[in-house]
Formats: structure tokens, sequence, C-alpha cells
């Protein structure tokens, strides 16, 4: 597989990564170790960069449109054609390709509610540009933009709120996911455990809803989230 190929599908994965981080407060050895990727993989990238022929349509808007630059946007348009020759990732792709990244656990339920996040307009399918404005959101977006995308992953249902309900559902497929190498060694009760702390941090008025707001007043008041939305912020 190409380098630019890799990074297509380690962008989706890269979502998982810090979404755990944000959740858990631990940086798994999975997710250690798909750092370490990045940051292998740079190299092929920038040899790559001089031989890309790929072109997706609009890409000077998609350089105005996001913070990557036109050379970033042609290798990363390379490894999507690579890998979904048809321009476009459905749901099923989508959780194939999270299947192979964490072959120890079940990815298939927090893939679902990931690609919905991705395909914003609800038509059930991924196109380029979704993938590289929700990329370049995470990766070089403000704090503000960062955790506005994360509530709307959160908000399973899209109505404006994180009930503890659309919580537990978050939690527990991200831990499907990790699965039997996840670090600490999950417990039975340690979803709930993660959904309790969430709520004493986030719910402000205790109102059991956690709004945008409290969200992203919470997480700003938060060191340890703070360092975690900067982990992976120049892998690219």
């Amino acid at each position: 597989m190409s380098g630019c190929s890799k990074r297509c599908k380690l962008g989706f994965v890269k979502f998982a990564q810090t979404i755990f981080k944000l959740i858990t407060g631990t940086l798994s050895k999975d997710i250690a170790w798909w750092y370490y990727q990045y940051q292998r993989d740079k190299i092929e990238d920038e040899l790559e960069m001089t031989m890309v022929c790929h072109r997706p349509e609009g890409l000077e808007q998609l350089e105005a449109q996001t913070n990557f630059t036109k050379r970033e946007l042609q290798v990363l348009y390379r490894g999507f054609k690579n890998e979904c020759p048809s321009g476009m990732v459905n749901e099923e792709t989508f959780k194939q390709i999270y299947a192979q990244f964490f072959p120890h656990g079940d990815a298939s339920t927090y893939a679902h509610y990931l690609f919905h996040a991705f395909d914003t307009t609800q038509t059930g399918s991924v196109k380029f540009e979704d993938f590289v404005t929700a990329l370049s959101i995470l990766l070089r977006g403000t704090v503000h933009e960062k955790l506005r995308w994360t509530f709307n992953l959160y908000d399973i249902n899209k109505d404006g709120y994180i009930n503890k309900e659309e919580m537990m559902d978050i939690v527990k497929a991200i831990y499907d996911m990790m699965g039997k190498y996840t670090y600490p060694v999950l417990k039975e009760d340690t979803p709930r455990q993660h959904v309790d702390v969430f709520f004493q941090k986030m719910d402000k008025n205790k109102d059991g809803i956690v709004t945008l707001d409290e969200f992203l007043e919470s997480c700003q008041e938060d060191d340890n989230i703070m360092r975690s939305l900067q982990l992976f912020q120049n892998v690219m």
C-alpha cells in the first residue's frame, strides 16, 4: 500500500483515536502505534508529492475551505481514490476500513456513528470533500471547531443535546472497537463510570443533558482535554 493510500485510511482512524483520548484521558497502546505509523508515513508522502497526478474537481476551492495545501490535497486524493475508486465511501466500506485497523475488537457500531458524522448531507456516502473537510478540522482546526465536531458526533439523534444514553452508546462502541487491547483493562462498569464523570464535569446546571455551550466551556476548562486536542495536530 502506498504512503498516501495509508494516510487516507489512517485519516479515518485518527478520529477514533482522538475521541477515545477525549473520553478516557488515556492513550492506548494501539493508538500510540498508529501515531508512530503516521510519523513514518510522512517520509513516504513527501516522496510521493512529486509524483501525484490525480486531482479532484475544485481543488482550489478545497484549498480555500480547508487548512491543507494543494500538494497535501493531491496526496490525500490519490490515497482516497486508491482505496475508493468510485470517489465515495459507503457505510459498509467504512466499517471494513475500521475492522482492518482494529482487528481485536468490533468496530462496526463506532464506524456507524462516525460515518454519519462524516456524512453531513445524509446522502449515505462520504465523498472526498467530506473526508478532507473533517480531517482538516481535527488536525488543524481551531479548538472550537474540533469541539463542535466532537459534540456533533456525540449528539447521535442531532437534537442539539447530549444525553446519558447517547454518551453511553458512544463509550461502549469505542471500547468494543478497542477490544482486548484496551488499556487500562476494561472492567464491566468502566463505560458507566466514564459517562458519570463526563456528566459531572459537563452538565453545569444538572438537568441531565449537556448543551453545546456547556460542552465547549467544560472542555476548555480541562487541561487534559486541551492537551488531547493538540496531540495529533502536526502529524501531516
